[in-house]
């Protein structure tokens, strides 16, 4: 009893002493304990995906092109590079919405300013186009930022609940910072933020895209419903068919309202909405800016959804439409088209990506033979004069010296064979100085 007093007696005096033994051990329990409660060590890493890609493409002999989707399902980037390897055979000639280079068989493909942030679930759509001998594969290894899609490795692993003891003094909560750990790796290419993204296309402009100065033209389709009226008249030359124009309010840019073509297969089934303002006052150079939303890849077939009459040439129409599922410019008066229609013309030209809004630009130099045509804020280098000759591009254009004066501005649909499409037009500008997207 004696020695059982004794010890009960000295107890006090361990608690009170921080350096006794009995404090000592109390204090290396307690790190132990804390030690196994939060540090949590990544376990093996999971086999999900980090993205997915959807690659289609349209081809003819000799050439190509290739709509790319990008899913990403890891952790949020700020900014992508997505690689792969290219068939042999195959060379990537033109992109839009990516920088897309190649060397040898290997293909890297990086975001532009306004489509790097991509949120976990999210997507981005980029293209380029090529030649191809051979056989045109389709490529099975992509990778985003150094991992491969189907992934042997998740770029943010989640921890397993193995514990390990934190022999530091002051054991950390995050699993992410513990010693016996590595931080969990970013998919960015960058280790610093990237810089402000320009507008994207699913962006809404701001007021300032009707602000500018020489603005003809200036129109969201507010002020319309139904069938366009006012400003808007719709117009079907020469013949009319099944074509229908109307004031949408389920698919939109911005606002609440848009205009809906529903473009008919055959010549007399097309349909436009013509803007009744001054489309002459417009000069020297005519710059135009719309965004356009369709359902239909552009077929083989020639197609045109804007067309401007030029007073220069009989009243004929300018046409930007399609043909061999690229983007064209063709003249009503003589048939010629830009670029010229073989496989390298049209590779230096560029589809309309499907169901999702692009931003659409052009420019018609007035007093010469000069026009460029953007995309998403990429020029697409078919569709360039420049008043030299280039080859496969703008040889047939320069047939004809004199330099357009456009005098009327059409929105719609027209098919020269039997393919359809529905299209949407909004926010839609036409001056004489340039208009941003």
């Amino acid at each position: 009893m004696k020695q059982f007093r004794s010890v009960r007696g000295h107890r006090p005096a361990a608690r009170g002493l921080p350096g006794s033994p009995a404090a000592r051990l109390v204090a290396a329990l307690a790190a132990l304990v804390a030690g196994l409660v939060v540090v949590l060590v990544p376990g093996p890493a999971t086999a999900a995906p980090v993205c997915k890609v959807d690659y289609t493409t349209n081809q003819w002999p000799g050439g190509f092109t290739a709509s790319v989707r990008l899913t990403n399902l890891g952790s949020a980037v700020s900014g992508w590079t997505l690689r792969w390897t290219a068939g042999a055979g195959q060379q990537i000639t033109n992109a839009w919405s990516a920088q897309v280079s190649q060397s040898g068989t290997t293909v890297t493909a990086t975001n532009v300013g306004w489509n790097g942030s991509l949120a976990t679930g999210g997507t981005t759509d980029f293209g380029f186009q090529g030649t191809w001998s051979g056989s045109l594969t389709t490529p099975s290894d992509w990778s985003l930022n150094g991992v491969p899609c189907g992934g042997t490795s998740s770029p943010s692993p989640s921890p397993t609940p193995s514990p390990t003891v934190d022999h530091s003094p002051s054991p950390s909560p995050s699993p992410s910072v513990s010693p016996s750990s590595s931080p969990s790796p970013s998919p960015s290419p960058s280790a610093s933020p990237s810089p402000s993204p320009s507008p994207s296309p699913s962006v809404t402009p701001s007021p300032s895209g009707c602000s500018g100065t020489g603005l003809v033209v200036c129109s969201g389709f507010e002020d319309q419903s139904g069938t366009p009226s006012g400003e808007w008249q719709v117009t079907t030359p020469n013949c009319s068919g099944t074509g229908t124009a109307t004031i949408d309010t389920a698919t939109v840019h911005s606002g609440g309202r848009s205009l809906r073509i529903n473009g008919g297969g055959n010549y007399c089934n097309h349909i436009f909405a013509a803007t009744t303002k001054n489309v002459s006052a417009v000069s020297p150079v005519v710059y135009g800016r719309m965004w356009v939303r369709h359902t239909t890849a552009l077929p083989a077939g020639h197609v045109a959804m804007i067309t401007m009459a030029d007073s220069r040439d009989g009243g004929k129409d300018l046409r930007i439409g399609g043909q061999n599922g690229a983007l064209q410019w063709n003249r009503e008066s003589d048939d010629a088209t830009l670029p010229e229609q073989s496989p390298s013309g049209v590779a230096l030209s560029a589809p309309l990506p499907v169901n999702r809004w692009v931003c659409l630009r052009f420019q018609i130099d007035t007093t010469q033979q000069a026009m460029r045509t953007y995309l998403d804020d990429q020029e697409i280098a078919g569709l360039r004069v420049d008043g030299t000759p280039t080859t496969d591009v703008d040889a047939q254009w320069l047939r004809r010296s004199t330099a357009p004066r456009p005098t009327t501005f059409r929105l719609g649909w027209e098919s020269y064979g039997g393919d359809s499409d529905t299209i949407w037009y909004d926010d839609v500008a036409l001056g004489s100085s340039p208009i941003g997207c």
